[in-house]
């Protein structure tokens, strides 16, 4: 399925001071093909490609392939039938995604991927630093509960962002001894958090002694705590994630939640960055391999010491939630504020 968005210019620049092909902008048709698109962090990436193509003036077509990985490269072909001038890959496995990336370099086609490696020089890769988002949440978990403890681990391999954060902790337990993992389990089965609930309840079962759980991706870590407070063990286990919504926010100030820390950039902002990456691609312009937004510690104790409630308080409180200072150019128009 496809939805279009033409829109027009935002902000002090005008259509006049963008360079080819960017001056003409509603005639430049660029698609999202996604592979993941259940929960907050999703929508909220949506939301700010939405709003950085709607700046520039481009023409949007978004290809939602449902985790189905076959779909999604049959969706990159679909966009080069329509004759794209760029695409935004966001996630999906290598191994279904590098061919079709191809295809689309070799049709002419500007690419950029989100946390997906496609495993071409020709595509820059946007990422949030993964491997920092887990390693700053496991140096949390060890700043909390020192360097001994029996975790659970919610994991699945074969999605780019979580192999990067699986690196952090597979480091973590190397150079930690006394960190002793009990059980590692996961799904991307949807819907992801109450699939995650329904393994964590038997792994929770199972493993009593279990006293943190680090579930690198925020839908992870609600299952898990779906299946810490049905039992009752709010107090013996302590959560660590990535990843950060409105909904997660209040999940985490809930009174004596377990999930007390997470590590997060704004994925609107990300959303954001993916499109002025290609905007760069497209107007001739060289963004670099690698496009990185950097990452923020997220703690329980500063939600509540700041009483904030949601997305717009966090960025009020940390300025870099409102935006990344990352694939900018004089040119480029932002989003409205």
């Amino acid at each position: 399925m496809t939805t279009s968005l033409i829109v027009g210019l935002s902000g002090t620049v005008s259509a006049a001071d963008m360079p080819a092909p960017l001056d003409n902008a509603g005639d430049v048709k660029i698609a999202l093909v996604r592979y993941l698109s259940t929960g907050d962090f999703f929508q909220s990436y949506l939301s700010g490609v939405e709003t950085q193509a709607a700046a520039i003036g481009l023409d949007l077509r978004i290809f939602d392939s449902r985790q189905d990985a076959a779909l999604q490269a049959d969706m990159v072909d679909q966009a080069i039938a329509l004759g794209v001038d760029g695409i935004i890959i966001q996630h999906g496995l290598t191994e279904s995604m590098k061919e079709a990336a191809q295809r689309a370099v070799d049709a002419g086609i500007k690419v950029v991927a989100f946390d997906v490696n496609v495993e071409n020089e020709a595509i820059p890769q946007i990422e949030q630093s993964d491997y920092l988002l887990g390693k700053m949440a496991l140096d949390q978990a060890i700043a909390d509960n020192g360097d001994s403890f029996t975790a659970g681990y919610v994991y699945v391999p074969g999605i780019a962002p979580l192999d990067r954060r699986d690196v952090a902790w597979q480091e973590t337990k190397e150079a930690n001894p006394g960190i002793t993992e009990a059980a590692a389990f996961g799904t991307l089965d949807n819907p992801i958090a109450n699939s995650v609930a329904n393994q964590a309840r038997s792994v929770l079962q199972a493993n009593p002694m279990i006293n943190v759980v680090f579930a690198p991706y925020d839908e992870f870590a609600k299952g898990v705590k779906i299946a810490v407070d049905e039992a009752g063990l709010t107090d013996d286990i302590d959560i660590y994630s990535a990843d950060v919504s409105t909904a997660d926010i209040s999940a985490m100030r809930e009174p004596g939640s377990a999930w007390v820390a997470t590590v997060a950039t704004n994925p609107s902002v990300v959303g954001e960055v993916s499109v002025r990456t290609l905007a760069l691609l497209l107007a001739g312009e060289d963004p670099g391999a690698s496009v990185i937004v950097p990452p923020t510690l997220i703690t329980q104790d500063f939600l509540n010491d700041n009483d904030i409630n949601n997305m717009d308080e966090l960025g009020a409180n940390m300025p870099q939630f409102r935006h990344a200072d990352v694939a900018m150019s004089d040119w480029m128009p932002l989003p409205a504020r």
